[in-house]
């Protein structure tokens, strides 16, 4: 095995392979090398409070990024209440003058207050354009002047997940494609819940591809992508919430290649080392041995696989199991390898072996903060807010600096132009040269030692003739009335762009193993899809023809208003896995994640919608079957819980990113967007297994504010003239998918369902 080579690095060429980036600085939360180390000279050591070249009030947990003079950080204001939003701030990176910002209002999360901001930006080098995912999935992507491009919303759009961590990592960018990482429950083959990646056009915001590269997780999923070579392929290395290691193609989302290492989430980012290894760290119990946490080596495939490899003990170099980290990321400098854990101690390890060389104790602790390198130090923020400036050496490590700030910090140092910024949970704090506006040329051509990887590579045009063909997007979403029109790319053999081609033909597909031969009621004219007005709820997928080639796309004609559901069409075909008496049959197919949390079943004598109760894991479940942009609806449905005095569940439905709910222990009827935010209640006597019709509607008004109305009465009689409850709001969604909502503690009592109907508002 070689040793690790000098790498000339131009520090402007970052995540994304361009050869001659457009937009220099630190664009991303781990530096232009994705192992968290700068090339420049003559960087501040002295960072106590009060000397800072500007300090700026917000609150945060993750990583400013650089980009041609202006800073851009994720964060969040207020106190824990409504006016608690996250941003997306642009600062002059030199004076801290605020250029612009938008904010964000969380919704239907349950991302609790102060987990807010765990993330990081990232700046596109061809363009300057920023991108971003908000604590509960909002993906959103800006120019550098703050225009908004595109927003997508995972949750109502791609079934993800939320946490009460809230913790969303940093989006990755490869050439004409921005990538998120997340938990999801999609639809069809996707429905399982399962850590994946999404990767959209970075301009129009439309779905390319997505990956589920991995098994059930067990934790959310926020590692970064690092990009590298593989046979002339540009993949990704990643971490993922099922606590595997992966290997994907980054051009398609072709799964290559997973390791299991850990019984918890790997959301640390690795390190490369060279072509054929890199690190991992994890911080849950290992999968081989009764201990907690390692680091480990792993030897790369540096053939493309056909089919996803599952890599086994052979693949690990080696391990050391001095290491507990559960998100705090290594840095690879002078070398070496220098790593925050657990316990508050710096560690300095052998890349070749795995031997440690070091340890220093700095902090009683360290929760999701790195270490960044720069001029020779390392710049160490701690979980207390000790903040230190080491001096690292060939035995130990000397202190130059050590600061005391009045705040957590969970981010990692970044660095640009002779200055230090550090985000902590109540301001970003920059020191240095405020004479200092770019990068010298010096510093740029500063050679790093230890990646062993030539960055030249991933910015290589591979292109010849078109070996397959791609759909854009490859996922759609319809209503009644709308069309969708597709791109079809020719790519080379590496998954590279040739250009844009015309299919002959377009075709309904029903793949061969499908159990539901679904299709959607939409035709194509052209690469036009078009749903007539009477378009009926649908799912399917779709082939295109090239040249022989073929790809697929998939997707839904899902509800507008006039659609209303009794789920008596549904046969109940079925028998519950869990329960042989009872019949029962799967929700429509075009509903969000439902198939794996909800059956069709028989009740006080109609089918009706219950909740499945085999996996704790969705004993909370939400799930969506309209539009995202559906606005000013009314939505009605009659709900029933189950239960007793000790235990009782809950039901109810979404509307407008407000959730609206009888809440069966409470014995009230309840408001709330996040509970952080929104929550307001009236009391309601529920009785279990009674029916109770529940009708909903959200009005919002020209400046930003709005209300939330809902009434709710035993279903066997009169609808009440006035409203149960109305919620005035400060911050109105102004649109959001309907859905429907249980919660059953413990996995115990089930909700019911029935006579759902969506009408508009009026």
């Amino acid at each position: 095995m070689k040793p690790f080579s000098t790498l000339a690095l131009i520090a402007g060429l970052v995540l994304a392979p361009h050869l001659h980036a457009e937009v220099t600085g630190w664009l991303n939360w781990r530096g232009p090398a994705q192992t968290g180390a700068s090339a420049e000279k003559d960087l501040p050591t002295d960072l106590q409070p009060g000397k800072e070249l500007w300090t700026y009030e917000i609150q945060g947990a993750g990583t400013p990024v650089i980009a041609d003079g202006k800073l851009y950080a994720f964060g969040f204001y207020g106190e824990k209440g409504e006016d608690t939003q996250e941003a997306l701030l642009c600062l002059d990176a030199t004076t801290g003058e605020k250029k612009w910002e938008v904010r964000f209002s969380d919704y239907i999360s349950d991302v609790v207050y102060n987990r807010y901001g765990v993330g990081a930006p990232i700046v596109d080098p061809e363009t300057g354009n920023v991108y971003l995912q908000t604590s509960n999935g909002r993906c959103v992507g800006f120019t550098r002047d703050g225009k908004q491009l595109w927003e997508i919303s995972l949750i109502e759009e791609f079934g993800r997940l939320t946490f009460p961590n809230g913790r969303t990592g940093s989006p990755a960018i490869i050439d004409d494609l921005v990538i998120f990482h997340c938990v999801t429950a999609n639809w069809g083959l996707t429905g399982p819940a399962a850590d994946r990646f999404y990767a959209f056009d970075k301009i129009t915001g439309e779905p390319v591809w997505d990956s589920t590269p991995g098994v059930r997780p067990v934790d959310s999923s926020f590692a970064m992508p690092v990009f590298a070579k593989l046979e002339g392929h540009d993949v990704f290395y990643c971490g993922g919430g099922d606590g595997n290691v992966y290997g994907v193609d980054a051009r398609t989302g072709k799964p290559l290649w997973r390791m299991p290492i850990s019984a918890g989430g790997v959301n640390s980012q690795v390190i490369l080392l060279g072509d054929d290894k890199l690190v991992a760290i994890h911080g849950s119990e290992n999968l081989d041995a009764s201990t907690t946490g390692r680091m480990t080596c792993i030897k790369i495939p540096t053939t493309y696989p056909k089919e996803q490899l599952v890599l086994g003990k052979d693949a690990e170099i080696w391990r050391n199991d001095d290491y507990t980290a559960f998100t705090s990321s290594p840095v690879l400098a002078e070398g070496k390898l220098f790593t925050t854990i657990n316990v508050g101690e710096l560690l300095c390890t052998d890349p070749e072996t795995g031997k440690t060389l070091w340890r220093k104790k700095l902090a009683p602790d360290q929760i999701h903060a790195s270490p960044t390198y720069g001029d020779g130090n390392l710049y160490i923020p701690f979980f207390d807010g000790h903040f230190y400036v080491v001096k690292p050496g060939e035995t130990g490590a000397e202190i130059l600096s050590e600061a005391k700030l009045a705040e957590n910090c969970l981010g990692a140092p970044s660095i640009w132009a002779g200055k230090v910024y550090l985000f902590t949970k109540s301001k970003i704090h920059c020191w240095g040269d405020g004479a200092r506006t770019s990068v010298r040329q010096a510093d740029q051509e500063e050679e790093m030692i230890g990646t062993g990887r030539d960055f030249k590579k991933l910015g290589e045009p591979i292109t010849g003739d078109i070996a397959k063909i791609q759909i854009v997007p490859n996922e759609f979403a319809l209503k009644a009335d709308q069309s969708e029109t597709f791109k079809v790319f020719g790519l080379d053999p590496f998954g590279k762009r040739v250009k844009e081609v015309t299919p002959e033909k377009w075709e309904v597909f029903i793949p061969p193993t499908a159990k539901v031969k679904a299709q959607v009621d939409a035709t194509f004219q052209g690469n036009t899809l078009s749903a007539g007005p009477d378009a009926q709820l649908s799912a399917g997928a779709f082939k295109a023809t090239f040249n022989g080639m073929s790809a697929t796309t998939r997707g839904r004609v899902v509800a507008g208003p006039g659609y209303a559901e009794d789920f008596e069409k549904i046969e109940l075909s079925m028998k519950n896995e869990f329960d042989e008496t009872e019949a029962v049959n799967f929700p429509p197919l075009p509903w969000l994640g439902a198939r794996i949390k909800w059956y069709v079943l028989e009740k006080d004598g109609s089918k009706v919608l219950a909740n499945r109760l085999d996996n704790v894991l969705f004993q909370r479940t939400m799930n969506f079957f309209g539009n995202v942009h559906e606005s000013d609806y009314v939505l009605q449905a009659d709900v029933a819980t189950d239960g007793n005095r000790r235990i009782m569940s809950s039901v109810g439905l979404v509307n407008q990113r407000y959730l609206i709910a009888l809440v069966g222990n409470a014995q009230i009827l309840e408001v709330s967007s996040n509970y952080e935010r929104v929550s307001q209640s009236v009391k309601f006597k529920i009785t279990p297994n009674t029916w109770y019709t529940l009708k909903t509607h959200v009005k919002a008004n020209e400046d930003g504010t709005g209300t939330v109305f809902a009434k709710v009465w035993p279903r066997d009689e009169d609808e009440p003239a006035a409203w149960t409850i109305e919620v005035p709001v400060k911050h109105c969604h102004p649109n959001g998918a309907p859905g429907v909502f249980a919660f059953s503690p413990q996995a115990q009592k089930r909700v019911y369902i029935d006579n759902i109907k969506l009408d508009s508002g009026g």
